[in-house]
């Protein structure tokens, strides 16, 4: 998630308040039993505080890498929420996962900026942690049978490309492939604005 300072000094990203309301209307239905929801790559924390605030039957668990944290926190601080956890510290790419339970993932903008063997590592931690029947929201750009979407995924990817060789447009067969050695099966692929989907797993 590109982040920039505000004038509060809390990161901000502009493409968590455009689609917080859409990405809502999902979880709603998803998560619509009590539980906790653990966010991988909260990312500035933006996400975090409004899901929290509109699903107040949830216990919400944000997590990103150690440098991340402050800002999250600086979000909380200014909307504190009753149903919010401390950020965790999370290296999908490290085997010690710092919880060994949840009923719920989400993650939002993180498998194309990640390095191919972080996202085969989250998906590996993710079998481990999330609870039988639980289910795995993952927003963003996919591609299908190697193609592209649209052609605006296509200059994306290679924006990604350029700025991180490393990075790029998961395919989604490559990611549901990994999602089953995990002991996940896909339940539904939903179409959301901007050329974006919102994939779910759920834990057998």
């Amino acid at each position: 998630m590109s982040a920039s300072s505000s004038s509060m000094n809390k990161p901000f990203a502009e493409s968590c308040e455009q689609n917080k309301h859409v990405i809502l209307a999902v979880l709603e239905k998803l998560y619509a039993a009590p539980g906790t929801v653990l966010e991988i790559g909260s990312g500035t924390g933006q996400h975090a505080v409004f899901f929290a605030g509109q699903l107040s039957h949830l216990q919400w668990q944000p997590s990103d890498r150690d440098e991340n944290l402050a800002g999250i926190r600086a979000w909380l601080e200014e909307t504190p929420q009753d149903n919010m956890l401390e950020p965790l510290c999370l290296d999908v790419s490290r085997s010690d996962w710092p919880l060994t339970r949840v009923d719920y993932i989400f993650s939002a903008n993180t498998v194309h900026i990640m390095s191919w063997d972080a996202v085969q590592a989250m998906f590996n931690g993710l079998g481990q942690v999330l609870a039988q029947h639980g289910l795995f929201a993952l927003y963003g750009p996919f591609n299908y049978d190697g193609e592209y979407t649209s052609d605006s995924n296509a200059r994306f990817d290679q924006w990604l490309k350029q700025r991180d060789p490393l990075s790029a447009i998961r395919d989604f067969a490559a990611l549901d492939k990994l999602a089953d050695k995990a002991g996940m099966e896909c339940v539904d692929d939903v179409e959301m604005p901007a050329n974006n989907r919102i994939l779910v797993w759920r834990k057998r």
